[in-house]
């Protein structure tokens, strides 16, 4: 039976499923102190959602105490409705790419709700050292002041600024992690519907792709998670529901990355652990990719902890994991253009 990207171009292809099964002491350290300290912190904002959280301490304190690296150069940008930040490090150029080189649109993740970037200048400027490659890191408006679709347009907005800096589609490769992970599909959609070309790549690090937890409530990782309790789910589900109730930019019906129509992406790298809550999240991006004709290497980290890649200073999987997204972002070449009908 031909199927509708048959019909319209578009031929179903195999994920790249790669099982990396090594694993460290380190890691194992890593997962049973996060199970320890931020689960309980995470289970209990869950619980008690309506508590005045100091959201933007948390920003405040990593900023100080998780820097990025050594000779990590960041300067700040003003988009149309929020503020986006530029880095650099020694192995990257200016702001305008010259023809070959790279640049990378990162979306953060923090569920949507986590002021700043400070958690993670770290890993962006771990990113950058090790792609070559200069980023920038937009500081998108975040629940509960704004809907996620705020987030996507101002997602669409760094990317119109690294265009209007000269930088060519085709050198472009939008990134993100749990929540930027969504973003970085959402956005990827708008620029398309918008009738703007895409990027040469998406890389999404243990994305969330699907806001109803149903499906990750009834799998085996719903308990296996050492940061994530499944409950969290549920109450930022709630949260953007009620958001998007109040809000005029938010959509009719919030249509999530798994629900869309994926034909005409450009290839993804999506990495995940295999203990995460968010685990069925990407294997069935991934799945939807194939099934939509796209280019899509999912790889499955054997014990690894949600966006372990932020500990790469203390889990070799973490340097191991980014070096995987270097070469995915030095290589990133768009499919041949096709209209979606």
């Amino acid at each position: 039976m031909i199927n509708e990207a048959q019909q319209h171009g578009h031929l179903p292809t195999a994920v790249d499923r790669q099982e990396i099964r090594s694993t460290s002491v380190q890691s194992h350290i890593l997962a049973n102190t996060l199970r320890l300290t931020v689960r309980p912190v995470i289970s209990l904002w869950a619980k008690a959602s309506t508590l005045p959280w100091p959201m933007k301490v948390v920003d405040y304190v990593t900023t100080r105490v998780h820097p990025p690296l050594d000779g990590t150069r960041i300067h700040t940008i003003l988009l149309d409705r929020c503020r986006a930040h530029w880095v650099e490090t020694d192995n990257t150029g200016g702001p305008v790419g010259p023809d070959g080189e790279h640049v990378v649109l990162y979306l953060r993740g923090g569920a949507f709700l986590l002021p700043g970037v400070g958690t993670h200048r770290r890993l962006v400027s771990r990113i950058s050292a090790s792609a070559g490659a200069p980023v920038l890191m937009v500081d998108y408006r975040t629940l509960p002041d704004h809907s996620i679709c705020d987030a996507v347009d101002d997602g669409v907005s760094g990317y119109r600024w690294l265009l209007a800096e000269g930088y060519r589609p085709d050198q472009i490769v939008i990134a993100g992690d749990s929540a930027g992970g969504y973003l970085s599909f959402m956005v990827s959609l708008a620029l398309r519907d918008q009738g703007l070309p895409g990027p040469a790549g998406i890389v999404a690090l243990s994305p969330l792709t699907e806001m109803d937890p149903t499906r990750k409530t009834e799998h085996r990782n719903s308990d296996r998670d050492a940061m994530l309790p499944v409950h969290a789910l549920d109450t930022l589900s709630r949260i953007s529901d009620r958001v998007d109730s109040q809000s005029s930019s938010a959509r009719p019906e919030r249509i999530c990355p798994i629900d869309n129509d994926l034909r005409g992406l450009p290839p993804v790298l999506i990495q995940v652990g295999s203990h995460e809550l968010l685990l069925p999240d990407s294997e069935l991006m991934a799945d939807r990719l194939a099934e939509a004709g796209v280019p899509c290497e999912l790889q499955v980290w054997r014990r690894q902890v949600h966006v372990f890649q932020a500990a790469a200073d203390i889990v070799p999987e973490g340097q191991r994991a980014i070096d995987e997204i270097a070469y995915f972002i030095r290589a990133a070449k768009p499919q041949p253009l096709r209209a979606v009908r």
